[in-house]
């Protein structure tokens, strides 16, 4: 295997059969060693939060492939911490899609002034880019458009699978009585057809239970004890 990319929280490997390997680190977005699923820096490691990646990534993405949504996912090995992955194309170098429930991160810091921490917002989608250079800005539908990353009908597919995806992973949480604030998905043409990849774990949602915000590291065993 080739290594083809070294990223934040995983590395990339060409397989020779088409496929990709994704190699989970245990290192997490965040700042000055707070977890922050919306920071585009690396600022801890937690043991073993490679393999919990693998084994949260592999129970969601089952749920949702059984909603009949599309995923690059083969297979997975959650002991050594990797997942098998179909290739997929990029949008542009790449883009981020935040779904949010409630008004906290990011969202809260740059919107303070026009609402209260915790708010309803009604799966509201928003996109940025994968650019650690201008700190992952905000683009808009027409500006994705009109730089030729995504037509304004691929946008719309991708705004639908978020809000369809968020509300799986939002039902799963609450059978545990957790409360999912904000979730951070990735998406890419698989076969010409806009599809989930990446990952979804712990360390790109933000969740609660009864008020009190779960660590990614326990988020496992509340889900499936």
């Amino acid at each position: 295997m080739n290594l083809v990319y070294t990223g934040k929280t995983k590395n990339v490997y060409d397989m020779g059969d088409g496929n990709y390997l994704l190699e989970f680190k245990d290192d997490v977005t965040g700042e000055n060693g707070v977890f922050d699923p919306g920071a585009n820096t690396v600022g801890l490691s937690i043991e073993g939060m490679g393999k919990i990646c693998v084994r949260l990534t592999d129970f969601f993405f089952s749920k949702i492939a059984a909603e009949g949504i599309p995923t690059h996912f083969v297979s997975a090995d959650v002991d050594k911490a990797e997942m098998v992955v179909k290739p997929a194309e990029l949008f542009g170098k790449g883009l981020e899609v935040i779904c949010r429930i409630k008004a906290v991160g990011s969202f809260f810091r740059r919107y303070g002034d026009y609402c209260e921490e915790g708010q309803d917002l009604d799966y509201f989608v928003e996109v940025t880019l994968k650019d650690n250079d201008r700190e992952d800005p905000p683009i808009s539908k027409d500006a994705l458009d009109t730089l030729g990353i995504l037509t304004a009908d691929e946008y719309e597919q991708l705004k639908d699978l978020t809000k369809r995806i968020t509300k799986i992973v939002e039902a799963e949480l609450k059978k545990k009585g957790m409360d999912l604030y904000d979730i951070k998905l990735e998406f890419g043409r698989v076969n010409g057809k806009v599809t989930l990849v990446d990952e979804i774990s712990g360390g790109n949602m933000r969740v609660y239970k009864d008020g009190e915000y779960i660590e990614p590291l326990k988020l496992p065993g509340l889900l499936f004890d």
